[in-house]
């Protein structure tokens, strides 16, 4: 059976999430940060006049910091209903990939990431590790 997966990176690793629960992609985007907000959040998005969380996945997933000066780009998802941005650094493609090469996340995923993701596909020259959106956003 094949899944399509919208694509993105995160610190040189490839991650992807359905493309059904992808609204928008969009390059930067100013944000308001919101005090004493858990760091994951990275603050709030007016997009057109809605305004939405901005969720920044590097810290969600336990990763390092974006390098100073280096704006993400941004992934609106639609999570019950709502929509919710997630920062990203770069945006892939949207690819197909077969269930039969998804297996368990792999032992070298840190534990505040690996919670978050729920396996990995087999690609030609990496892995691509699928994103839970809905843990994912859950800060």
């Amino acid at each position: 059976m094949k899944v399509q997966l919208a694509t993105f990176q995160l610190a040189g690793r490839t991650y992807g999430i359905e493309v059904g629960v992808v609204q928008e992609v969009l390059r930067q985007q100013s944000r308001t940060r919101i005090p004493l907000a858990p760091p994951a959040v990275a603050g709030l998005v007016n997009l057109r006049g809605q305004v939405l969380t901005a969720i920044d996945l590097r810290s969600r997933l336990g990763l390092t910091q974006r390098p100073a000066g280096v704006e993400p780009m941004v992934v609106v998802v639609q999570i019950g209903g709502e929509p919710v941005s997630l920062l990203v650094d770069s945006i892939g493609d949207v690819v197909d990939v077969d269930s039969d090469t998804f297996e368990p996340p792999p032992d070298t995923l840190s534990d505040a990431g690996r919670e978050l993701i729920t396996g990995a596909y087999k690609m030609a020259d990496h892995l691509l590790l699928a994103l839970d959106t809905d843990r994912a956003v859950a800060v």
